[in-house]
């Protein structure tokens, strides 16, 4: 037999009311009483339904993440930090992949808007101006995550690429290397393509190298086949190229199948250095020097930032999360 409210209020002798309130954790009643309505629902099995509580408190406690890529090992750490956070706040977490496609991603948004999620994060694309206007007319909360808005006042998550890029080249020209090349993603890509590579040749500048077209490959995307035919790319226009700085660590490993395809040495012939700290760059050979983005910490202040609108209304300030250079085995120090 299926128990409701309505027989957990009977049986502890109090109202629908207060059962309501004991279960979504709301003043206005004894310790007494909470005790007697817990062994209650312990009695009779009750298990509240998730739709019910959400028409009594206007919360479903769910919220809408959205993906272009899946596959991806960031989205990974990303999504662990999303989760962790949700958790503590007595939610769950509704994935999307996008895929990138416009009209997927805007049924998708019909879906979670339909489904009267709590908020909603968009993470590591373009907020469009279609995606925005639907959001904004549903009055649904939203946060950026890996992503920026420079047209929507929407609060973000993320890292300054251009500085972590920056960093990059820096740390290759700290190491002694002048014939430095970059392996970027889409150059077209205004969030983290065309930032990261502003900033290797802003270092390169500043540093009196020549930074021509022969030192930068642009890829499609940010994966390990980009990589693999941009060192290919690479030797090709650039044969002297000592180090690369690669737009992604999925980017880099690829650069390190490609060197070991092709009997180059890293890093004694070719130093590499990525972007992200996947938990992938530890486990490569040799293991990857690579720009950290904190990335299970910036999921986690995505959610945390969506929390607290829900709870206050309040839009919090958006955060700039830390990067660091991680030191490994993939650079080495020219004489």
């Amino acid at each position: 037999m299926s128990y409701t409210i309505k027989d957990v209020a009977k049986k502890a002798n109090v109202s629908i009311a207060t059962v309501s309130r004991i279960l979504n954790g709301q003043a206005g009643y004894s310790e007494k009483t909470k005790l007697k309505v817990l062994k209650v629902i312990e009695e009779l099995g009750y298990s509240p339904n998730a739709v019910a509580r959400g028409l009594i408190n206007k919360r479903t406690h769910t919220i809408g993440v959205l993906f272009p890529k899946l596959s991806s090992s960031l989205v990974t750490d990303l999504l662990d930090g999303i989760e962790k956070a949700a958790n503590e706040n007595g939610s769950s977490v509704i994935v999307c992949h996008t895929e990138s496609n416009g009209e997927k991603t805007m049924n998708y948004l019909q879906l979670l808007i339909e489904k009267r999620v709590d908020g909603i994060i968009f993470a590591s694309e373009i907020l469009k101006d279609e995606y925005y206007q639907y959001v904004m007319k549903s009055k649904m909360p939203i946060v950026l995550l890996s992503t920026e808005s420079y047209a929507f006042p929407v609060p973000y998550v993320k890292v300054n690429d251009f500085h972590a890029a920056y960093a990059a080249a820096k740390y290759l020209i700290d190491k002694g290397h002048t014939d430095i090349g970059m392996i970027s993603g889409n150059k077209e890509d205004i969030v983290a393509g065309k930032p990261r590579i502003d900033g290797f040749q802003k270092a390169l500048a500043d540093h009196g190298i020549a930074c021509g077209e022969r030192n930068i490959v642009n890829s499609k995307g940010f994966g390990f086949h980009d990589g693999l035919e941009g060192l290919r790319k690479m030797k090709e226009q650039f044969p002297e190229v000592t180090a690369i700085f690669a737009a992604s660590d999925e980017i880099a490993i690829g650069v390190l199948s490609a060197a070991y395809q092709l009997g180059i040495k890293v890093p004694e012939e070719l130093s590499v250095i990525g972007f992200d700290n996947l938990n992938l760059a530890e486990m490569t050979i040799p293991p990857l020097t690579t720009i950290g983005q904190p990335l299970v910490k910036m999921g986690e202040a995505s959610a945390q930032m969506l929390f607290k609108i829900l709870e206050s209304g309040e839009i919090p300030e958006s955060r700039i999360m830390p990067h660091k250079v991680v030191e490994r085995l993939s650079v080495k120090e020219r004489a």
